[in-house]
């Protein structure tokens, strides 16, 4: 196996960040954080608590102010870009919390999403067909969906305006176990459909189990980086992330 904690620069990344710095106040919180994501890839950023892995996503969406470093998306240098502004770079992301309207139907939820869409009806149906659960409950109240028909409505929400890269937060967070499985499979289905996905997760067996490369972060800073089978079949990184490997 090669060296994992080596962080090499991927030449045909879609989506790189380099030397990313930032925080909150002045607490700084990332300190030099590289990454790419490459246009047909699943990647998955893991770590413990407080490692940064939901700040590098703000950062690259520019919830947060670079401190120092950069991110291009597609050769283009993004790092001054406006969060709003975002989507016209081929940039879509799903938040953890707060991530649908729930006082509107599902319909209404997506047609939100595709504000910005010459044909958002086209685009809807495109999504119905990726996710029929969503097309099943298209005129019921985004508050009556369960929690995984939610997380499903969040991605199709932000792939209303069909990004090349999705960047998601913790997908699988405050979900039944028995839903945890649905949850990556509508990040395989997002993938899929033509999006590369960026995600930060805490599930990591599972995440790993359907991405192509993961980043592992501690203290702000990159400590690992492999494709996820080296992740996982890694002494290291299971003993200070994974825990005791399952039988």
């Amino acid at each position: 196996m090669g060296d994992i904690r080596r962080v090499p620069r991927v030449d045909d990344a879609l989506l790189s960040a380099r030397g990313v710095e930032t925080g909150y106040g002045d607490l700084q919180v990332l300190h030099g954080v590289d990454l790419d994501v490459r246009r047909d890839e699943i990647v998955v950023v893991f770590g413990p608590n407080g490692a940064g892995k939901s700040t590098l996503l703000r950062a690259i969406y520019r919830l947060l102010p670079l401190w120092a470093g950069s991110v291009t998306v597609d050769g283009t240098d993004v790092s001054t870009v406006e969060t709003a502004d975002l989507v016209d770079y081929g940039v879509g992301y799903v938040p953890q919390t707060a991530n649908v309207f729930p006082n509107l139907s599902v319909s209404e939820n997506l047609d939100v999403g595709g504000a910005p869409v010459a044909d958002s009806s086209r685009r809807r149906a495109d999504l119905y067909a990726l996710f029929p659960r969503l097309a099943e409950r298209s005129n019921q109240r985004a508050s009556t969906l369960s929690g995984g028909e939610r997380q499903m409505l969040a991605m199709a929400r932000a792939l209303m305006t069909d990004p090349d890269v999705l960047l998601v937060d913790e997908p699988s967070a405050g979900l039944a176990p028995q839903l945890v499985e649905r949850a990556f499979d509508h990040v395989q289905r997002v993938r899929e459909g033509g999006t590369a996905v960026l995600m930060v997760e805490q599930n990591v067996r599972a995440a790993l189990g359907i991405a192509d490369r993961g980043y592992v972060l501690d203290v702000g800073e990159n400590r690992f980086e492999g494709p996820a089978a080296d992740l996982l079949a890694s002494d290291a990184v299971r003993d200070l992330y994974l825990g005791a490997r399952e039988d």
